[in-house]
């Protein structure tokens, strides 16, 4: 063989190893950078995997606590509407228990106060009865106000104060305000300092609640002041609104309770005697009515021991002008003469010392007088009255076994009772005669059919007027 040859061939066949390397070494990058391609692929596709599996359970714990959420909010609901409900039962027992305490005082209060107006009479018979009369009637008389501010306290909880509002003078409002505190401040010799006004101011008001409002700071006023210090009532007109200024020179009110002073049942500072008293409703009172009649009241006071000023700010009416004004309150009629007929009158009342005083009034004034302990035999008399039964009957609501109500209707189911039993002669007054005096009392005593509705304890003159009153009817 040429050797030349052979190294050529041998020269061939290197080569064609090194191209076969190369391929192969081509071919195997290529394969890997497919595998490193694949590699990464399949590193991106777990990594998503990865995120979706921490989003789901990212998404199943913020459900968990979300679903923790609302049953906390669902128990949250509960519990405050559990508690709504127990403060409006709180707030319902203490307006029942309110109204029935005042009716359990007015009970007992009601021979009382009749009693010191028949003791009235007989002062002529003793040197001492006079004095002792007196302290009776101013008693009794504190015993009828706070039995008042009872009633005015479930009456401004619950929203239930009634206004009749007519044309007044605001000085006839004043003056009967003053008629009405002048014996705490005549007690205490005190001088009430009241400036004229100068021209005729009237406010479209209850009379009466208005009447209340400025007696109510008067008193207070009296009551925190020293004996022989002076009250003074001033007037400013403020375009179309008048400001009523009730200054005193007493103790005074302390900085920190001025902004709760017209809260109920807040109180200002207190001995430990108590000497001023009350049961921290009348200046709530005042705001209430004071508010009613679109008016506004503020205290000042420069602290303890140097005097208090309230402030009354009221509309002034803008129809004065033009309608007739009442320039007295009184509401009822006035006492008629003593010449007054004699009626037939049945008292049904189951408390026997109020029985026995209300009947001892009326037969001082002429009156023939039956009475009753309950509802059963009051009826019994009616029955046995015939046609020439009673003009009045006076029924007490509280009445043991069936009530006032269930004895009215049972009146009013006779025919006696309910017809006229002649041309002169008018059907049966029914008067309901009772400690309660709630707004529904009064509308379902009308439904049962009474004609009129006098809360205890009544003074002698309303009984005397009622009655002339419907006489004249």
């Amino acid at each position: 063989m040429n050797p030349t040859r052979g190294s050529n061939i041998e020269n061939n066949l290197i080569t064609l190893l090194e191209i076969s390397h190369l391929k192969q070494v081509n071919q195997h990058s290529q394969e890997t950078a497919q595998l490193r391609t694949t590699i990464a692929e399949l590193l991106s596709r777990l990594e998503n995997q990865f995120d979706v599996i921490n989003d789901k359970n990212i998404l199943e714990q913020l459900v968990l606590q979300l679903r923790e959420a609302n049953q906390h909010l669902v128990i949250a609901s509960m519990n405050a509407q559990t508690m709504q409900e127990a403060a409006e039962q709180a707030k319902l027992k203490q307006e029942q228990f309110l109204a029935m305490l005042a009716h359990e005082l007015r009970n007992p209060l009601a021979p009382i106060a009749m009693a010191t107006e028949l003791i009235a009479k007989l002062t002529d018979s003793h040197d001492n009865l006079p004095k002792l009369h007196g302290i009776l009637a101013r008693q009794v008389g504190q015993l009828g106000h706070l039995v008042d501010d009872l009633l005015d306290a479930s009456r401004i909880s619950s929203g239930r104060i009634s206004l009749y509002k007519q044309e007044f003078t605001l000085k006839s409002i004043i003056d009967n305000a003053i008629e009405v505190s002048s014996p705490s401040i005549a007690l205490r010799h005190q001088l009430l300092d009241c400036e004229p006004l100068l021209m005729p101011m009237t406010v479209y008001a209850d009379f009466l609640r208005l009447s209340q409002v400025f007696s109510n700071l008067l008193i207070n006023a009296s009551k925190f002041s020293p004996e022989y210090e002076t009250i003074s009532i001033r007037f400013r007109k403020h375009h179309d609104r008048i400001l009523i200024s009730i200054k005193d020179n007493g103790i005074g009110i302390a900085a920190d309770i001025q902004q709760q002073i017209f809260e109920l049942f807040s109180q200002g500072y207190q001995s430990i005697d108590r000497a001023q008293g009350g049961l921290g409703i009348g200046l709530a009172l005042v705001r209430s009515i004071v508010g009613m009649h679109e008016g506004d009241v503020k205290v000042k006071s420069e602290g303890i021991g140097l005097g208090s000023e309230f402030v009354v700010e009221l509309p002034l009416s803008i129809l004065s002008s033009s309608l007739p004004v009442s320039t007295s309150g009184q509401l009822s009629e006035t006492r008629q003469s003593r010449h007054r007929p004699h009626f037939s009158i049945l008292i049904i009342e189951n408390n026997p010392d109020t029985l026995a005083v209300l009947a001892e009034v009326l037969i001082g004034e002429g009156h023939r007088v039956s009475t009753a302990l309950n509802g059963a035999h009051g009826i019994q008399l009616i029955h046995d009255a015939g046609e020439d039964g009673f003009d009045l009957i006076f029924c007490d609501l509280g009445l043991p076994n069936h009530d006032g109500f269930e004895i009215a209707r049972n009146i009013r189911a006779i025919p006696a009772v309910s017809a006229s039993k002649s041309k002169t002669k008018r059907p049966v007054c029914l008067v309901a005669y009772t400690g309660y005096n709630q707004a529904q009392d009064r509308k379902q005593a009308i439904e049962a059919g009474f004609d009129h509705f006098l809360v205890k304890p009544v003074a002698t003159d309303t009984l005397l007027n009622l009655m002339a009153g419907w006489l004249s009817t």
